[in-house]
């Protein structure tokens, strides 16, 4: 029914004749893998008239139709929160319009919840929560729910009992099918299985003995008549560009105390961004910046974003709460309340996606799936037309650290918090190093920054925070801009550039084609072990592709440094090395004596030790000294040779052109040695790609 170079896969029947199925056609990878992302799409019976209805930018599967029409699926998400635990049971129309969670998506105990299929005769579903991050094959518990109470009542869902003969198959099982009230398909490695749910299973069917041993059996199906599902008819309009959303009163919702009515003047809308390639340095490196000193203790994690967003604008929101807007159709939407001096109260750490010509509408800002509308004589804001995006002037669309940020800690912080004294005549004031200086993967101020935490850009944790909690409100470094801090005062325009930088993540770079490319990985040996010197990751944390492995003087470092800094170190991994200027590093200044240039931090254990003691270097000739200034060194050209994507003539990874070629954004015959590339705008021609345009010859809206 379907062709071209994409994975169709999990196809179901719509009760109108239409399929609806996940596909790779949304061109786009996993910001935090290596695999490309799966989303909704939709077809006609014959294959006709294809289009997407999810601008997820990770993945989705296992759609399944409910008796009223909707669509229930697996829809896994993370703005800004943990990017493991939020893979939970959606539902939408046939069209793609009115998704909303079904269960889950306040759950932040992991667990993909999938695989899920309405039981007949009743309102309850049954699905598969695989554990962790999810195994092979949707493998896990057979569990089954009543969302009667909403998203968030785990006390309605109950796993399958399947018998104390069976009981082992519980975390192996996959693909349930519901015949019944009781009774069940279910499938687990090389045979099908039948159950009441009760206690009572049988093996109804198992693989010949001389099948091959990796050949396993899948999604059992009873095949008989059943009842059509309501056809729900379409509100989409294919010839609109965008949808329109009502908010009725933004302090009104979960975890909001304090917030009063009038509080909130606007709502900062943001996009969160797709990644165009996979293969390109792991996890998020070098988005941002994950590190063991910054936790904060309270389970909020480790890592910042994994992904970039644009600024899209402001829209407004009247004195009752209440909010009207008109949006890009089929994008990643999410928003950020602001109060009259555009600080950020609340944040939204989920996503909406309009479809074109789509009304809809929100009760209040994490208010409950329980709720409906206050009875109000009416809302302020639908007394006008829908509000418009207001863009932020003067302002990158995508602000990129490097690039945006640097140069107004150059023009005002690097003064006091460099490598060489201060006008007070003390080194790097405060311990603070606020310059562009490049570390192994991070800029000395970008990590500086991170490990200080002098922004709160969410750290990878769960969502809807208290307000004020995460965003500029949070963030200690708007406090030192705005003159807290021996009197420094940014312009004004400085002070919006990194507050929106702050609301938008935080990120390092402003392209993706950063990630995958100018990382230099510091260990001298292929099993890192917890020497903070032996590598700059986390212990136990894979080398990225896309890094490059330059060996330390380890047994140097062992004799010099062992002795106090065996497994820690008091600055992050990140600060130790400066592959700018090498003679700068911490590594090296912090043992060198005053007298020589160094700051002199290793003291002596004893007074009777020598002047050159074990943990110092009373001079620059020492030949440690020198052993480990050659290997910075080493280091630093490294970095020269294989580019950071802030450095003159940088070159991304090859996955990342090749990827740009395939979608049609470079041509076919793109020479990544000798042709010319703006990262920056190849980005943002890959994300206008995705952009729905009007649809004017379409039988069929949906």
């Amino acid at each position: 029914l379907t062709s071209g170079p994409f994975d169709d896969i999990e196809p179901t029947y719509m009760p109108d004749g239409r399929i609806m199925f996940c596909s790779t056609r949304c061109n786009s990878w996993v910001a935090c893998g290596w695999y490309k992302v799966t989303t909704l799409h939709c077809c006609d019976g014959d294959g006709g008239n294809l289009r997407k209805i999810s601008s997820n930018i990770v993945n989705e599967d296992t759609p399944w139709v409910l008796p009223d029409g909707r669509v229930l699926y697996m829809r896994w998400e993370y703005v800004d929160r943990n990017n493991l635990k939020y893979q939970h049971l959606w539902t939408t129309n046939p069209d793609g319009t009115c998704q909303t969670v079904f269960f889950g998506n306040q759950f932040d105990d992991g667990g993909v919840y999938c695989d899920a299929k309405p039981i007949p005769g009743t309102n309850r579903v049954v699905y598969v929560h695989s554990p962790g991050h999810g195994l092979p094959d949707h493998q896990g518990v057979l569990m089954t729910v009543d969302p009667r109470n909403g998203p968030d009542d785990r006390s309605l869902a109950e796993p399958l009992d399947l018998g104390l003969q069976f009981a082992a198959l519980q975390g192996t099982c996959c693909d349930p099918y519901p015949c019944s009230q009781g009774c069940f398909l279910f499938a687990s490695q090389r045979a099908i299985y039948l159950t009441d749910g009760k206690g009572t299973t049988e093996e109804i069917y198992r693989l010949p003995a001389a099948a091959p041993p990796r050949m396993i059996v899948q999604e059992p199906r009873l095949v008989r008549v059943r009842p059509r599902e309501r056809v729900i008819p379409s509100k989409v309009d294919l010839q609109q560009t965008e949808g329109r959303l009502v908010l009725a009163d933004v302090t009104y919702g979960r975890n909001m105390q304090g917030v009063g009515r009038g509080e909130i003047r606007k709502l900062l809308v943001l996009e969160q961004l797709p990644k165009p390639a996979g293969n390109m340095g792991g996890w998020h490196h070098p988005i941002s910046m994950g590190h063991p000193y910054a936790a904060s203790g309270d389970g909020t994690g480790n890592c910042g974003t994994f992904t970039l967003k644009r600024i899209l604008g402001t829209v407004p929101v009247e004195p009752d709460g209440s909010a009207y807007m008109e949006l890009p159709a089929m994008r990643n939407l999410f928003f950020v309340a602001l109060d009259e001096n555009d600080m950020a109260v609340k944040r939204m750490q989920s996503f909406v996606t309009l479809q074109p010509g789509e009304i809809t509408g929100c009760v209040g800002c994490h208010e409950q799936r329980t709720s409906t509308p206050l009875p109000v004589a009416g809302l302020a804001a639908l007394s006008r037309p829908a509000s418009k995006i207001q863009p932020v002037a003067d302002v990158p669309e995508v602000i990129d650290f490097p690039r945006d940020i640097q140069p107004i800690f150059q023009q005002h912080c690097v003064g006091c918090h460099d490598y060489e004294a201060t006008p007070a005549g003390g080194p790097r004031d405060g311990g603070v190093i606020l310059t562009g200086d490049h570390g192994p993967w991070f800029s000395h101020a970008y990590a500086t920054l991170t490990v200080r935490r002098q922004f709160a850009d969410g750290r990878n944790g769960g969502g809807n925070r208290p307000p004020r909690s995460i965003g500029s409100s949070a963030s200690p470094l708007i406090d030192k801009i705005d003159g807290g801090h021996y009197e420094v005062k940014v312009s004004p325009w400085q002070r919006k550039l990194i507050r929106l930088w702050i609301e938008t993540g935080a990120a390092y770079p402003g392209t993706y084609a950063a990630c995958g490319s100018g990382m230099i990985d510091i260990h001298s040996h292929n099993d890192p072990t917890t020497h903070v010197w032996d590598t700059i990751m986390e212990p136990g944390v894979f080398r990225p592709r896309g890094s490059v492995n330059v060996p330390a003087p380890r047994e140097v470092l062992d004799r010099r440094c062992g002795g106090c800094h065996g497994g820690a170190a008091p600055l992050h991994p990140q600060l130790l090395y400066n592959l700018t200027r090498p003679e700068n590093s911490m590594v090296l200044l912090a043992p060198l004596a005053k007298s020589a240039g160094g700051y002199g931090l290793c003291k002596p254990q004893t007074e009777t030790e020598s002047a050159d003691y074990p943990a110092g270097f009373a001079e620059t000739t020492n030949p440690d000294y020198q052993a480990i200034l050659a290997f910075l060194r080493s280091a630093s050209q490294e970095l020269t040779k294989v580019k950071r994507f802030d450095m003159q003539r940088f070159r991304p990874a090859p996955e990342y052109v090749r990827q740009m070629s395939t979608y049609g954004i470079l041509s076919a015959s793109f020479d990544l040695q000798k042709d010319p590339l703006d990262v920056y705008r190849l980005d943002q021609a890959y994300w206008r790609s995705l952009w729905h345009r009007p649809i004017t010859s379409a039988p069929n809206p949906q």
